[in-house]
């Protein structure tokens, strides 16, 4: 039986900070458009499967609405240009990242946010992260697996050695569809109660908690 040696990451609300600027980009294209714009805590319920879904959500009417594609260009362009501006790593997850890299782990980021972002923020936050993986054209976004088996790929890694961490539902799904235990984190965009109704078993409140969880699932592999 093989130990976890393997950790596939969700991006925004477990690693990243992003929902500032997430919001700022939402209302800076539904503006433009002369559309209501949104709360902190709204744009905190849309975002998980993609930026396209995000803006279905937060338009007037979703995709119905005849100023929706102009509303999501100037979302993606504004986005794409500011995704950084208030963005931040969660407190712990630098120091995280380092003690699982120097423990031997392989690490990769899987999201559903556009591509070209996700390289960006993983440039230049997580230097220990092996792979980074976003949304592609011809790859099934989150909750398919598909992301999650690409990360492998390239890592040399098999599922078997794997363990998802990520903050929401999507994610629980992304790991149930891939075959891999999901850790939930407690800091992102969702609360134990909801997770728990979706399916959460493994918690973790804050980063420091993660090696002692990850040596816990690894000694009950060999009981």
């Amino acid at each position: 039986m093989k130990r976890i040696n393997t950790i596939i990451f969700d991006l925004d609300g477990t690693l990243l900070d992003t929902l500032e600027d997430l919001k700022t980009a939402v209302n800076y294209a539904l503006s433009a458009c002369n559309m209501p714009v949104r709360t902190l805590e709204e744009i905190r319920q849309f975002v998980g499967n993609g930026v396209k879904k995000l803006m279905v959500r937060a338009v007037p009417e979703g995709e119905q609405n005849p100023a929706f594609e102009r509303a999501f260009e100037l979302f993606k362009e504004y986005y794409g240009e500011h995704c950084n501006d208030a963005t931040k790593a969660y407190d712990g997850i630098p120091e995280l990242l380092e003690v699982l890299k120097n423990a031997g782990y392989a690490l990769a980021i899987v999201s559903n946010k556009i591509d070209s972002a996700v390289q960006d923020l993983n440039s230049r936050y997580f230097p220990q992260v092996d792979v980074a993986i976003g949304d592609r054209e011809n790859l099934k976004r989150k909750p398919e697996p598909d992301s999650v088996f690409l990360a492998l790929k390239e890592l040399g890694r098999t599922k078997e050695e794997a363990v998802y961490i990520g903050d929401s539902e999507v994610d629980l799904q992304t790991a149930q569809n891939a075959g891999l235990a999901c850790i939930s984190v407690l800091w992102g965009f969702r609360d134990r109660e909801f997770l728990s109704e979706n399916g959460a078993k493994i918690f973790a409140e804050n980063p420091i908690e993660i090696p002692d969880i990850l040596s816990e699932m690894n000694e009950r592999l060999y009981e």
